[in-house]
């Protein structure tokens, strides 16, 4: 009997002698691969059977083969694009459009839509998407529309109201930003001072800055929280009083909430993080401006009648006061001037924002405040 020689059974690995002569496994760790694919393979021979066998007994089709079958063009090479990819260039092409209403601070995130305007797209969005508007209230964070998907419709909206942006792909939706569309209320619809229950009151007739507004935002319970820019609520600008009466209207200038958000970032930049304000003062009506609360130091002519003015103080800890933000460990005027000399500064940057800065000192009801306007010239007081 003739018997292998060990070098026979167990080949002695050696360096190849030349470049045509392949690095690879040893015959042991070549037994060991072979050992372990056979393995893979038997696993996997055992799930393709028994998922053929569940099939044939359920009389239903793997999923996989079933959308092959229901849609053969899957796998042409000139089958369109899923939705997802759709959706995706259709918020790219939004990326550089909604710059143009952020304003210089890129915070802002309204599009006011006076009455008789349009709202000029896009022109790159891509074939197969469609743009189409939902009342924000009814959209939340990934495009989904409460109820029905009907209540998106294609057409800019004419009627009033606040409207998300979306893309539409076959069945699937998407925001296409975070901006959303304000449509106002004519200001015809003012009668005798009132538009409904809600009570406005009526404006001086003036030219130049002071010119009435051509309509207002309606504000209802549901879409009171919408955030016009980063750090201010829609809500945060109504008129105090007729709280039982819904709903309400206010004036609002995306220039102003601009301004607003251009002075926390200079702010931020002096070493002073904003996380949170606190507005004391939005949106006054003409009639509020001349009755209610305590009327003294208001003008007969306040920027707040015309929605360009906002009154506000830093308030991180969100205890409706004014924050220490000079580090004296006190809250005094000292620390509305902190703010009203990063608004300086942002005047000084951007000459379209003067108007009026205001610093008013503690008093019973709040802690300190900053008054911002953009009425087109200097004012301090």
């Amino acid at each position: 009997m003739t018997y292998a020689s060990n070098e026979e059974l167990f080949p002695v690995w050696r360096e190849p002698r030349s470049i045509w002569e392949r690095r690879g496994f040893n015959p042991r760790q070549q037994r060991y691969l072979t050992l372990v694919m056979v393995a893979i393979t038997l696993l996997l021979l055992s799930g393709w059977i028994y998922a053929t066998i569940h099939a044939i007994e359920t009389g239903g089709v793997p999923s996989i083969a079933r959308r092959i079958s229901q849609q053969p063009s899957l796998l042409s090479r000139n089958s369109p694009a899923p939705a997802t990819f759709l959706l995706e260039a259709a918020i790219n092409a939004f990326t550089d459009w909604e710059e143009r209403f952020r304003g210089e601070s890129g915070q802002v995130r309204i599009v006011v839509q006076e009455p008789g305007d349009t709202l000029p797209l896009p022109d790159s969005v891509p074939s197969g998407v469609e743009i189409v508007y939902a009342p924000v209230e009814a959209v939340d964070s990934m495009g989904a529309i409460a109820g029905s998907s009907r209540a998106a419709r294609s057409a800019p909206p004419s009627s009033a109201g606040i409207w998300a942006i979306l893309a539409r792909a076959r069945d699937a939706l998407r925001p296409v930003s975070d901006l959303n569309l304000v449509t106002l209320v004519p200001a015809s619809e003012l009668n005798e001072g009132r538009i409904g229950s809600y009570r406005i009151g009526s404006w001086p007739q003036e030219s130049g800055a002071y010119v009435p507004p051509r309509g207002f935002v309606r504000v209802t319970p549901e879409n009171m929280n919408t955030r016009v820019s980063k750090h201010v609520r829609l809500a945060d600008l109504l008129t105090k009083g007729q709280e039982d009466v819904w709903p309400k209207y206010v004036v609002v200038s995306p220039r102003a909430l601009d301004k607003v958000e251009l002075t926390i970032q200079e702010l931020e930049g002096r070493g002073h993080p904003v996380d949170n304000i606190f507005v004391i003062s939005g949106f006054r009506t003409p009639w509020y401006n001349e009755t209610g609360g305590d009327t003294s130091g208001r003008g007969a002519l306040s920027r707040h009648m015309y929605g360009d003015a906002i009154d506000f103080a830093v308030d991180n800890d969100r205890d409706g006061r004014m924050d220490d933000l000079n580090g004296d460990s006190r809250v005094t005027v000292a620390d509305a001037r902190v703010i009203a000399a990063a608004a300086e500064e942002v005047e000084k940057r951007y000459p379209e924002m003067i108007g009026g800065i205001g610093i008013y000192a503690p008093t019973g009801a709040h802690a300190g405040f900053v008054h911002l306007d953009t009425r087109g010239y200097r004012a301090r007081w």
